[in-house]
């Protein structure tokens, strides 16, 4: 028996991610207690997280504990055994429109504030600061990650290829970036020492001498690498001006790719640039009225289209009028979604470089125009850090043509993110810089740092990497080459600052394994994309080991070009004290599956991700914990995940057809299946058997009801919160399932 306290947490999130798991958690749960071990969930929704932080404006009733700083303590703890779920990285207009939700559902929290003046409403934004952007994952990643495509998911995208676009030599699709002024360009490193470790500052020093602090007690460790950079305003103007210009006169889709939602301080900003270059004549006529208004560029088009209807009629049709002017006399816009008129620049978190890459690589380099038909497209990536890869994997792909999923390789990855390494760790060291200066960051002894000159309304962004997350990112490279012999790649350029910081070490660390037999290489990032798209042309395989944001953009480039999607991915992150966070996969998709829920009650969303996580999960558990029937049910899960994909039981896209609680279905038979054939204790083979035999029997009549229900809208009374009740009710329709499952 389980004499502990140590259990298994499952994580509520957001969208669809969130629906299936009113379907599968159940399921989990039942067939868990036969080991008994216990499954809790702790609700990081982006709703919960609002609330959460808001306790002193709602009702003792309406209050919610904050589950992710809860579980924020718990990955520094041997027994934690989490599994992530994919959750919204929030935008602004994402954290109003939740508001607003809550806000009619009784809950008083106030609302977000563009421009804070009184002391309250800096206090209300900080709190909202808290849940910008992909505030979960730093939090909860304090373990660097290891990430791939199954095997039994990589060998039934072989046998069952997904569709790929045709790739010509003809093809104008290209990437836009910048060669000056970016943020690659400008960048500056060290490492520090004993002498320049403590309490550091960030300071703005103007022109005329006088300083503002911009972040003070910025604790810097020895042996941690932190670099400093900016990104200049007249520079990234002056290229999407040139940008939008060659866009028309290449004739294709003029489409940016960022990513707003996790780079919450930097990748606004850059995006309101794009928004305000792409309709400048508007922007620059109507400037008054934003500006009464509160249009904030950063925010897209569609808050323009929201904050104009206060105008009179009139007023509303001539700025309508003028920003169709723009669309006539610029490049066509890429669009988000063709049928109801969504661009690229309408809303920033719709805007994931990671997702629309691929995506548009997988289609042959091409993404969707006004008219619903696919056009070669100007993919504008303004910083250059990374843009080479998608530039690379563009030029292999005209020159070869498109990959075939029933060959190629697979690209794996070991990625540095632990205690918020790199980029993603910076949100609370960027800064936009309003005046012309010095950005410096000074040691505790008044010793400078680093510094980097800055101009009105440039952004100043520091990243640090600490030493113990990068020693631990070397061994687990090296443990995963051992396992594997795949040829093992560090994504680095020695060209670049911070890398040039990060490859020193790397040559020492290694010192410390043995590496006789393996092949270990450091290669700049265009050498080694050319490296990996050679290697998977040929059925190769090979791990890329990579920084921060680089391990987010290749997790998702490789995967949607192997097996369709990256949600499939099994992702696990050993935490550096000895627990385990299983993430299950990406969840970019998410919002389109709810909206055909809503529509159709058709949930087409594949819970693979969280079917992958889950004997990983148990069998972290059965090890530590040396519950034999733990490891059991993480065997027999295996087999039935096989079964699953061998059977083609992922859910259609279609209604009327299986879904993804026919999919829980249907894994669950497998699963029971599998637990009454094993001889390794009798017990479950026993308890199991009767649950495989009644849903065999009625396995018919089981789908039949699941199929039932669809094909009607569904009202779950809140998008970012739906009822529980009603939620559950709707994902799980079947009472024959449900009952026996009960009588497990």
């Amino acid at each position: 028996m389980n004499q502990s306290n140590e259990k298994i947490l499952y994580t509520i999130t957001d969208e669809a991610p969130r629906l299936a798991t009113y379907s599968l958690l159940p399921i989990v749960k039942k067939f868990a207690e036969a080991a008994d071990v216990v499954v809790d969930t702790k609700d990081i929704s982006l709703a919960s997280r609002i609330i959460a932080n808001f306790p002193d404006y709602l009702t003792e009733e309406q209050r919610l504990p904050y589950d992710l700083g809860e579980l924020g303590k718990l990955v520094h703890k041997p027994e934690a055994n989490i599994i992530k779920l994919p959750n919204i990285s929030a935008s602004i207009p994402q954290i109003k429109a939740a508001v607003k939700e809550l806000q009619e559902k009784g809950y008083n929290i106030p609302n977000f504030p563009e421009k804070p003046q009184t002391d309250e409403e800096k206090r209300i934004r900080a709190a909202f600061n808290i849940v910008k952007g992909s505030a979960a994952n730093p939090v909860l990643r304090m373990g660097n990650a290891d990430r791939r495509v199954p095997i039994p998911v990589k060998n039934y995208a072989k046998s069952h290829p997904h569709s790929m676009g045709e790739w010509t030599k003809e093809s104008k699709s290209h990437v836009a970036t910048m060669n000056s002024g970016d943020l690659l360009h400008n960048e500056i490193a060290t490492t520090i020492t004993d002498q320049t470790a403590g309490n550091s500052t960030i300071e703005f020093v103007d022109t005329s001498g006088k300083k503002t602090i911009l972040k003070e007690k910025l604790a810097l460790i020895p042996g941690e690498i932190i670099d400093a950079s900016v990104m200049s305003k007249k520079a990234l103007r002056a290229f999407l001006e040139e940008e939008v210009k060659d866009a028309k006169a290449k004739d294709v889709l003029f489409s940016v790719h960022l990513k707003a939602t996790m780079m919450k301080v930097s990748d606004p900003i850059i995006f309101g640039h794009v928004v305000s270059v792409y309709f400048k004549e508007v922007f620059t006529k109507y400037a008054e009225t934003f500006e009464q208004l509160g249009i904030n560029s950063n925010n897209g088009l569609a808050e323009l289209y929201t904050k104009i209807k206060e105008l009179p009629p009139e007023k509303q049709k001539e700025i309508t009028d003028d920003i169709n002017t723009c669309y006539e006399n610029n490049p066509k816009l890429a669009m988000v979604d063709s049928d109801n008129g969504i661009t690229n620049l309408h809303v920033p978190s719709k805007v994931i470089i990671d997702a629309s890459m691929p995506a548009a690589i997988r289609m042959g380099g091409k993404m969707w125009g006004s008219d619903g038909k696919a056009y070669d497209t100007k993919f504008v990536i303004p910083d250059s850090t990374y843009a080479g890869v998608f530039q690379t994997t563009i030029d292999y792909c005209k020159e070869h043509g498109a990959y075939n999923p029933s060959t190629m390789g697979t690209v794996q990855n070991i990625g540095l993110m632990a205690e918020k390494a790199e980029e993603y760790g910076s949100h609370d060291k960027t800064f936009e810089i309003h005046g012309e200066g010095i950005v410096r960051v000074v040691s505790e002894t008044n010793e400078i740092l680093l510094e980097r000159p800055v101009e009105d309304g440039d952004f100043f962004r520091m990243c640090q990497a600490k030493d113990l997350p990068i020693q631990d990112w070397v061994k687990l490279a090296v443990t995963r080459a051992k396992a594997t012999s795949y040829p093992t790649v560090f994504w680095l350029d020695e060209k670049r600052a911070h890398d040039a910081e990060l490859i020193k070490k790397i040559k020492v660390y290694l010192k410390d394994y043995d590496t006789s037999g393996l092949d270990i290489k450091i290669m700049n990032l265009e050498k080694a994309t050319q490296n990996a798209c050679e290697l998977i042309h040929q059925g190769k395989d090979t791990i890329a080991v990579s920084g921060n944001v680089l391990r987010d953009y290749l997790t998702d480039l490789f995967p949607i070009l192997e097996v369709g999607t990256s949600a499939k991915m099994l992702s696990i992150v050993p935490l550096m004290q000895g627990g385990g966070l299983f993430e299950t996969g990406a969840g970019g998709s998410a919002p389109k599956h709810v909206q055909q829920f809503i529509q159709e009650n058709h949930l087409r969303w594949d819970s693979l991700g969280a079917f992958m996580a889950i004997p990983i999960s148990l069998t972290h558990f059965g090890e530590r914990m040396k519950n034999q029937k733990a490891l059991i049910l993480a065997e027999t899960l295996n087999k039935a995940i096989e079964q699953y994909l061998d059977n083609n039981k992922s859910p259609s896209r279609k209604v009327k057809e299986l879904d993804n609680r026919g999919s829980h279905f249907y894994l669950a038979m497998y699963w029971a299946q599998a637990l009454a054939a094993q001889t390794k204790d009798a017990e479950m083979k026993e308890r199991f058997a009767k649950l495989a035999t009644v849903l065999a029997e009625n396995e018919l009549k089981i789908t039949n009801e699941l199929l039932a229900v669809q094909g009607h809208p569904v009202d779950l009374h809140g998008y970012y919160k739906p009822d529980d009740e009603l939620a559950t009710k709707a994902m799980r329709p079947s009472e024959t399932f449900n009952n026996a499952l009960n009588a497990l």
